[in-house]
């Protein structure tokens, strides 16, 4: 049984100034992110920037994340999509290329009741043979899994957990008590990722550990070995980069902090890119408490 735990970071998708996707750097972070400690990698999320590329695109980005990563951990793959059909399509080539398991997030645009929600997860499960981590991230999709779906969902054998970035802690504690054991939810808010493991949680998929992956590794090691004062100082440790996204697109923030770290990730595709001389200097001040890592 695939066992998704751990923090797995969010990947961002390196590009050039022109937008094109910029492999030499999507494999450093690869290797960057296993010397770390990172326990899994997650590609084409949100802020792999998933919705701003192209089906060839994703598949060029699972292709590559799998190959450099060459077995060493799990690889997430972002498969979500408008309908059903092409879920499945993506999916499919997904575990096609290698990819452990798939994280996939609510339809969106068009708008969806809890039925429509489950016809959409349970058809995925039955149609392909891969993990499947459900995505609840109600701001950006205008969905949300309500905990009576996400119980019968967690039903169904091959789908194994959730990432929720809803924020809201209490959404994350009716998951857990609705579900099995050995169904893995995972914060989605990286403010939450300790109180989620103190709750029965199992990790984090994290936007900030792009920035910064041995602060937020550190959070999961210390509390799996009963540091639980370390595990706090670590969760603490990442609020001042999390106070930042007020300023802005939240994953647009992310990839910029993760440039000014000195690492050639490149611009979100615009209109998202940010282009801000007062966000700049508040992420250098900040990023200046934390070593290149």
């Amino acid at each position: 049984m695939f066992e998704p735990k751990g923090i797995i970071v969010a990947m961002l998708t390196p590009m050039f100034e022109d937008e094109t996707i910029n492999e030499k750097e999507l494999r450093n972070q690869v290797n960057r992110f296993v010397d770390s400690g990172i326990h899994g990698l997650f590609c084409l999320g949100t802020n792999g920037e998933f919705y701003g590329l192209s089906y060839e695109e994703k598949l060029k980005v699972i292709q590559i994340v799998v190959d450099e990563n060459k077995g060493r951990l799990p690889v997430y793959a972002g498969t979500g999509c408008i309908t059903t059909k092409e879920t499945i399509k993506l999916t499919q080539k997904a575990k096609d290329l290698g990819a452990n398991a798939v994280t996939v997030v609510c339809p969106y645009y068009a708008a969806s009741n809890q039925k429509m929600l489950y016809n959409h997860f349970r058809d995925l499960a039955l149609a392909v043979d891969i993990p499947i981590i459900l995505y609840n991230i109600p701001g950006r999709t205008g969905a949300n899994l309500e905990v009576e779906t996400v119980e019968k969902l967690s039903e169904i054998k091959n789908i194994v957990g959730i990432k929720d970035s809803s924020g809201n802690f209490n959404n994350l504690l009716k998951y857990i008590e609705a579900t099995p054991d050995d169904f893995a939810v995972l914060s989605g808010n990286d403010s939450l990722i300790l109180w989620n493991l103190l709750a029965g949680g199992k990790g984090g998929i994290s936007g900030c550990a792009n920035i910064v992956p041995k602060e937020v590794v550190a959070i999961y090691e210390r509390f799996i070995a009963g540091d639980l004062e370390g595990a706090k100082k670590a969760q603490s440790s990442i609020r001042p980069i999390r106070e930042v996204f007020k300023m802005g697109n939240p994953n647009s923030i992310i990839k910029r902090a993760t440039e000014l770290m000195g690492y050639d990730v490149g611009p979100c595709r615009a209109p998202f890119n940010i282009d801000d001389s007062e966000v700049d200097a508040v992420l250098k001040e900040v990023l200046k408490k934390f070593e290149r890592q």
